[in-house]
């Protein structure tokens, strides 16, 4: 059995991830801010049918509740398989480069970008002796710089000055991390799900939840001759998945 770690999970995106890779024979840690609505979500599931699932308290905004959710896993004394980094906030708008609030920025960035490297950080010591250790890290298409310079992409006028270019530091991340991975079974990629209909963007995108989850359960369940170190979104590259950075 594989066991995977999902933060931002009770919800949305996260959420029907979860419920995929249940359906599928992992078993999963629910990863969530509120640990009722968490607990609520679980017991859900539960009622589904879909019993392979345990939520964990994590916020990961905050270095101290990422440490102790790596402690809690760490006390299962599991291998931990997959690890999902989800969670993820749009911030204010409007997001003018020219009014934005830098400290607002510096709230989505907590989220989106060092949320995330806190994550991999503390969860590598839990992944690493796994057959395949997967990280998929979910980003969006607005992190693209190269679509974003291309007045024919369809989301060309969707310019935020927090919420894209803090996708784009997490890819630049992302870079960096399957790089140092290069030489080890770790599968590791950037997820971009899509604009998918959740209350993240007040239902507004044309996708399904379902075929959202379905690129990120993708990756997350690659084998060892999986790909790694790649940019997948099948919104902005239908044929082959593959996005421009």
């Amino acid at each position: 059995m594989k066991y995977a770690f999902i933060t931002g999970a009770n919800r949305g995106i996260g959420l029907e991830v979860t419920r995929q890779l249940l359906q599928r024979g992992v078993y999963v840690y629910l990863g969530c801010r509120d640990l009722e609505k968490g607990e609520a979500a679980a017991a859900k599931l539960k009622e589904d049918g879909l019993t392979q699932v345990e939520p964990v308290e994590v916020d990961v905004s905050d270095a101290g509740s990422i440490r102790k959710a790596a402690e809690t896993i760490a006390g299962k004394q599991v291998q931990l398989d997959i690890l999902i980094n989800n969670a993820g906030i749009a911030g204010d708008y409007p997001q003018s480069a020219l009014t934005m609030d830098v400290a607002e920025m510096k709230r989505v960035y907590d989220t989106n970008l060092f949320g995330t490297v806190n994550m991999v950080q503390a969860f590598y010591p839990l992944l690493k002796d796994a057959p395949v250790p997967v990280i998929v890290n979910v980003t969006s298409g607005l992190g693209s710089l190269t679509l974003h310079h291309d007045p024919d992409w369809n989301h060309y006028q969707v310019k935020l000055a927090a919420y894209g270019p803090s996708k784009t530091a997490l890819n630049a991340y992302h870079t960096v991390l399957a790089y140092e991975l290069r030489d080890t079974p770790f599968r590791v990629n950037v997820v971009d799900p899509g604009y998918t209909a959740t209350e993240f963007n007040n239902f507004s995108g044309p996708n399904d939840v379902s075929e959202g989850a379905a690129p990120i359960v993708e990756y997350a369940l690659l084998d060892a001759d999986g790909p790694t170190g790649r940019f997948v979104s099948y919104d902005n590259s239908p044929e082959t998945g593959i996005s421009p950075w």
